[in-house]
């Protein structure tokens, strides 16, 4: 959906994005789901074989399609987010944010300045050196998305700080993460939806948008009204086997 705003301006304005993983480094099936719909894709780079040739092939492929491509990346290691945002990604999710000094140190590695990302004039985000360092800091500055995954039950814990830190674009709940952290076996466990309850409501606190993964789509709804606003659902592997499926089941 163009909208006219960056994705960043339309995070911040609390609009309704839709989303999915893209869990096959192939930047055709990229391609493919960049003709789509959907506001956004996500490689999953933390649970999918995604090396960097593979992320690199991927950001391009989104790019060339106008689609909005964040990164999840393995771990909030400096060198992980510096990769997906130098290949061009429109920002990145980092898993395990556990406190609000985790946060300020992964905020910090998303932008330029002292203490915090690597400059290079020669990679894509900056156009292969034909873009002045001023103009890329400022573009930087306005675009690049920062999404700390909440998934732990310090993380909850510490929640408020958390959403509290400046240069954090979005919370995003990791909830089969939070519901093994519980001890539980059901993403409806009462401690997991109160988990979620408090992500939601420190987000609105502080204006970050939330976001999530849900099983079940009918949920949607329901926790916009919480407060979420950012849904990246299923997936490529997802959505092959429910075409395949459902292939069979008109056929047979």
């Amino acid at each position: 959906m163009d909208s006219g705003m960056t994705f960043k301006q339309r995070l911040a304005a609390g609009d309704r994005i839709v989303g999915t993983f893209v869990k096959t480094p192939s930047p055709i099936l990229v391609e493919v789901l960049g003709l789509t719909g959907l506001d956004c894709l996500c490689l999953d780079a933390e649970h999918a074989p995604f090396d960097r040739i593979g992320i690199d092939g991927c950001v391009m492929a989104a790019r060339a399609t106008a689609m909005p491509l964040l990164v999840r990346v393995p771990a909030a290691a400096p060198e992980h987010i510096l990769n997906a945002l130098d290949c061009g990604a429109t920002g990145v999710v980092v898993p395990h944010i556990r406190s609000a000094t985790e946060a300020e140190a992964f905020a910090k590695a998303c932008r330029y300045g002292r203490g915090g990302r690597g400059y290079a004039g020669s990679s894509r985000a900056a156009g292969y050196t034909t873009r002045k360092m001023g103009e890329h800091l400022e573009r930087s500055a306005a675009e690049v998305v920062a999404i700390a995954q909440i998934e732990d039950p310090e993380a909850i814990e510490d929640i408020d700080a958390i959403a509290a830190v400046d240069g954090t674009d979005a919370l995003f709940v990791g909830r089969v993460d939070l519901t093994v952290a519980y001890g539980a076996t059901s993403q409806d466990d009462p401690r997991v939806v109160s988990a979620v309850e408090r992500v939601c409501e420190a987000g609105r606190r502080h204006g970050r948008a939330v976001g999530m993964f849900l099983a079940r789509i009918e949920d949607v709804p329901l926790w916009a009204e919480k407060g979420a606003s950012l849904f990246l659902l299923g997936s490529d592997h997802a959505f092959l086997l429910a075409g395949a499926a459902d292939l069979i089941a008109r056929t047979r």
